[in-house]
């Protein structure tokens, strides 16, 4: 860099906030590194939850630190200070003028562009997390009729990132001119780059600053966290302004040197829109929900280190990753998007981490071993192994991954753990004990499973059936015998049991007598390939659906017609999970009964049904879609950064329009 210019951005899908809406608390922007860290905050910058800031993995994805609440930002004219930041102190009360000089942000692929006017002078503050780098960018453009003064700094942390500080955390400075290093039990890396302007080093003076988190607040969980405020240089631009650049890392075993901060921030802004053209190229869908999507998919993509391999983040801030995510995600994470090289390496890092038939339900945060109680990972694996070759022509891995899927499915044939086995009378899978959550409904709270769904839960007969469906057909591609097609047909053959002659059950008990608890497992059920139905039995999948279960942002996960139906989700976290799957809404099955209209030619319906989610990429996570929503006022809950989330809304979008195209082309 030398002298003052605009770094030159490519092309990019934007979208603007003004002044007043990029206030909102409750619009939150996520930048992630492929190692499980992240940056966030609030669009205007501004520290929302203890997860805020900067987070670093210490063993990617997990062992995740915070390091950094805020930068400091403070704009000097005429010898009046203007701070840039905004820390929260309690509601509604800050410290730092960041919000009152607000002008609006831009997000531009999902990076943003705060920009800001105060004394005559306008600050712009862009931010990147560098891919596996650990850290956050934080670009600025001065631009001013008269020299001026920023000075720069942080407010420090350190600690785990579920956590926050009781009291000030003890914090060391090193500082050696334009490198400061920040050390408590982990080490954090302060760099500035100021190429346009005269820097001058300050000794840092740490004092103490209490930090209000309202998200958390709201969620009961501790709300006040402590950080140490430190000014580390002040930049002195001359007339007509210039730029600077702030480094922050969080130091590990293999922290990369930032040498040019413009760089880093070109070539991710570079990467985005690549990755947004490709899924368009890909899904042959070119607008702006797929690129916007594209680029939110890419955050959820991770290194594992333990095992080695990709991964998949089911949620940010505080989600690790799950299998059963991973493998509902993945169509939409990598093959509408294109990245199938990623595609075959989650399935590997799955595949290899089978046991007794079974994928991890989750991997364990300490980086050692998994949990594996789940029932419908594995079969969803074989459904997500079966798209990823459709997608990719790629037989070389169905030849290495088909005899590791029938090992598998034997394994749940004979029986394993947790009672997960095929029953013999009738080719159902079984699955269930005393004190154990198998399903996507997995809430358990001390002792209390809230949804047991012991026996043979609806999705999972038609997710079993479809993955002894992906053995026959990948074995047929290859061409191969298939093993499995008895249990195949017996297990077909055997589904009508869930049907009472007018809706579907949701559980058939192991002793026989349905639970007709109405639900949206039916028509995740009924949307997976091979699933037997009659027209008359899909209609009524439908109507019920459409009459109990369908909102404008999801599914309803109890009918609120139930007397166990909770209409909101909010609160403490016993509240919180009691209401989980007792009628909050889920964005993700929603994708299942569009796949349903679709069926019967219902093109306009399904475009309808995905309006409103559609919508909601913009109004709390940026470009991404949430977790859950509140059953009575859908107000955005759980994760505002939910991977099969975003995943499935991208599938959902790309099926309707390509009916859609379908349809017109008919017409022609």
């Amino acid at each position: 860099m030398s002298g003052f210019s605009p770094s030159p951005l490519p092309p990019a899908h934007t979208h603007r906030y003004g002044p007043q809406s990029a206030r909102n608390a409750d619009l939150e922007v996520l930048l992630t590194d492929g190692l499980g860290g992240f940056a966030l905050s609030s669009v205007a910058g501004v520290p929302t939850r203890c997860y805020s800031g900067l987070v670093v993995s210490q063993l990617p994805p997990v062992q995740r630190f915070t390091h950094l609440a805020s930068p400091l930002e403070v704009l000097t004219v005429g010898g009046v200070r203007h701070t840039l930041h905004a820390l929260e102190l309690a509601p509604g009360v800050f410290e730092g003028r960041g919000l009152e000089v607000l002008s609006g942000v831009t997000l531009r692929d999902l990076l943003p562009e705060r920009v800001q006017a105060v004394g005559g002078v306008r600050v712009t503050r862009r931010v990147v997390s560098p891919a596996h780098a650990g850290a956050a960018v934080y670009l600025y453009t001065v631009d001013s009729r008269e020299a001026v003064t920023l000075t720069l700094g942080g407010y420090f942390v350190d600690r785990d990132m579920h956590h926050v500080h009781t009291e000030a955390p003890r914090l060391t400075f090193e500082a050696n001119g334009p490198e400061v290093t920040v050390r408590g039990e982990r080490g954090t890396r302060v760099q500035i780059h100021a190429p346009d302007a005269q820097l001058t080093p300050l000794a840092p003076q740490p004092l103490p600053q209490r930090v209000y988190y309202r998200h958390d607040a709201a969620r009961g969980e501790p709300d006040h966290d402590y950080t140490l405020g430190a000014a580390l240089w002040e930049v002195q631009f001359p007339a007509g302004g210039g730029e600077v650049a702030l480094v922050v890392q969080g130091l590990t075993d293999t922290t990369p040197e930032i040498p040019d901060p413009w760089l880093a921030c070109r070539q991710e802004a570079t990467r985005r829109h690549e990755l947004a053209g490709l899924a368009q190229q890909t899904c042959g869908v070119s607008d702006e929900l797929v690129a916007t999507l594209a680029v939110a998919a890419d955050a959820y993509l991770v290194r594992r280190t333990n095992p080695a391999g990709t991964s998949v983040i089911a949620g940010y801030p505080w989600f690790a990753d799950w299998g059963r995510d991973a493998m509902i995600s993945l169509t939409g994470l990598t093959l509408l998007t294109g990245r199938f090289a990623e595609a075959r390496d989650l399935l590997d890092t799955f595949l290899r981490s089978v046991r007794r038939g079974l994928i991890p339900n989750h991997f364990h945060e300490d980086g050692q071993g998994a949990g594996y109680n789940t029932v419908d990972g594995a079969p969803w694996l074989a459904v997500a192994l079966e798209r990823y070759v459709a997608a990719s022509g790629d037989l070389d891995f169905a030849r290495t991954a088909l005899p590791q899927l029938r090992e598998l499915l034997i394994w749940h044939l004979r029986g394993t753990d947790h009672g997960v086995r095929s029953d013999a009378s009738d080719g159902l899978l079984l699955a269930g004990e005393a004190g154990v959550q198998l399903t996507w409904m997995d809430v358990k709270i001390e002792d209390w499973v809230v949804t047991p769904r012991h026996g043979k839960p609806v999705e999972i007969q038609g997710l079993w059936i479809a993955a002894l469906g992906a053995e026959k057909r990948l074995s047929e591609t290859l061409d191969e015998p298939p093993e499995l097609t008895e249990a195949w047909a017996q297990a077909r053959g055997s589904f009508g049991q869930l049907w009472d002659g007018q809706a579907w059950a949701d559980v058939l008990d192991a002793d026989g007598p349905l639970d007709l608890s109405v639900r949206p497992n039916a028509a995740l059920a009924l949307a997976l390939p091979d699933t037997p139905a009659t027209p008359e039995q899909v209609e009524a999948a439908v109507r019920q659906t459409e009459t109990e279960l369908l909102t404008p942002l999801g599914l309803h996960t109890l009918s609120p017609r139930d007397p166990r139906y909770r209409g909101n989700y909010g609160g403490p976290q016993v509240l919180r999970d009691a209401a989980y799957h007792q009628g909050t809404v889920w964005p993700w099955p929603l994708t299942a009964y569009l796949e349903l209209l679709l069926s019967r030619g219902e093109a306009a319906q399904a475009r309808a049904a995905l309006t409103g989610l559609s919508g909601h990429v913009w109004e709390a996570g940026v470009g991404h879609v949430s977790e859950v929503f509140s059953g009575d006022t859908l107000t955005p809950g759980g994760c505002p950064f939910q991977a099969w989330s975003v995943a499935e809304l991208l599938r959902g979008h790309v099926l309707v329009r390509q009916a859609e195209a379908q349809q017109a082309a008919a017409q022609n």
